[in-house]
């Protein structure tokens, strides 16, 4: 659905959305790839990968929780969509870090090769928080582009209702409802 949003609502909008492509494109994507190329000598810019990571996810969470009372209605729900991303996204970290353990625990304690251990890390542990990477790099761009254009999907309207002194400039939900009385 399209809506009539001022500007200044607009740029609130994006906000979330911002943070959460500075953490998944600067982050996962450009410091990571800088860090691997200095973890012989220095391990420490790799750690902060997941350490900014985390403080990112749970600022956006925060965030969300408190933007009920603070803000309007279409950036609250854009807080929302950034916040769903965000659990999703935690929640993905902590399997991929419980396969690390998994892999030292096997590896320390069960004899298991480097080379098992480190496939297993690459292919269950890294490989997925790619892929996953990528497509909330995808869905998050969508949001930033809808937000900037006063759109909101149709589910979100339908969990997070608008308020009655909102303007609609296209309804999608009439669309479908057209569609069902003709069938009948």
């Amino acid at each position: 659905m399209k809506f009539e949003i001022q500007e200044e609502l607009v740029q609130k909008a994006k906000i979330p959305h911002d943070v959460f492509l500075t953490n998944l494109i600067g982050n996962h994507i450009l410091w990571f790839v800088a860090a691997l190329g200095l973890v012989r000598s220095f391990w420490q810019p790799l750690a902060l990968v997941p350490v900014v990571s985390f403080a990112l996810l749970f600022y956006t969470l925060w965030r969300a929780k408190k933007s009920k009372d603070r803000d309007q209605w279409y950036v609250y729900a854009h807080w929302q969509i950034a916040a769903e991303r965000s659990r999703l996204f935690i929640y993905m970290l902590l399997a991929v870090l419980t396969v690390f353990f998994l892999g030292w625990a096997g590896y320390t304690y069960m004899g298991m090769q480097k080379v098992a251990v480190m496939a297993m890390i690459g292919g269950i542990g890294i490989l997925p928080i790619m892929v996953t990477v990528l497509i909330l790099i995808l869905m998050e761009s969508d949001a930033l582009h809808q937000a900037a254009q006063g759109k909101l999907g149709k589910r979100m309207v339908e969990k997070y209702p608008f308020p009655d002194d909102i303007v609609i400039l296209e309804d999608d939900r009439e669309e479908g409802s057209e569609t069902d009385t003709q069938a009948n």
